[in-house]
C-alpha cells in the first residue's frame, strides 16, 4: 500500500518516516519529496508498505500525531491519476 505522509517537519529525513511506519511493521521504502531547485523537503512524502492490514494500523496510529514536532497527516495516497489536475500558474 503506498501512503502518503502531509505536513511534515523540514528537517524530517527518509530515516526519520521509515522508522515511525517500522512501528507497525515492514516498511518496503519511505520517501520525503524534495525541491529540485532548491534542495529542501517540501513538507511531505511517501511511505509504502506491503502488508495492508500493518499500513492501515499505521495510517490510523500515524495520522494527527506528532512527528519531529509537527502534527502531520497520513492517508491512503491516491493514484497520480485519480487526483484532482493542479492548475498552470502564468
Amino acid at each position: 500500500m503506498n501512503i502518503f505522509a502531509a505536513k511534515l517537519n523540514y528537517d524530517t529525513t527518509d530515516e526519520t518516516l521509515q522508522a515511525a511506519f517500522e512501528e507497525f511493521g515492514e516498511v518496503d521504502s519511505a520517501k520525503v519529496i524534495m525541491d529540485k531547485f532548491t534542495g529542501r523537503s517540501k513538507g511531505f512524502g511517501f511511505v509504502e508498505m506491503s502488508n495492508d492490514a500493518e499500513a492501515r494500523n499505521a495510517i490510523n496510529a500515524l495520522n494527527d500525531s506528532e512527528l519531529d514536532g509537527r502534527t502531520i497527516v497520513v492517508k491512503v495516497a491516491e493514484p497520480k491519476g485519480d487526483r484532482p489536475q493542479r492548475r498552470e500558474r502564468y
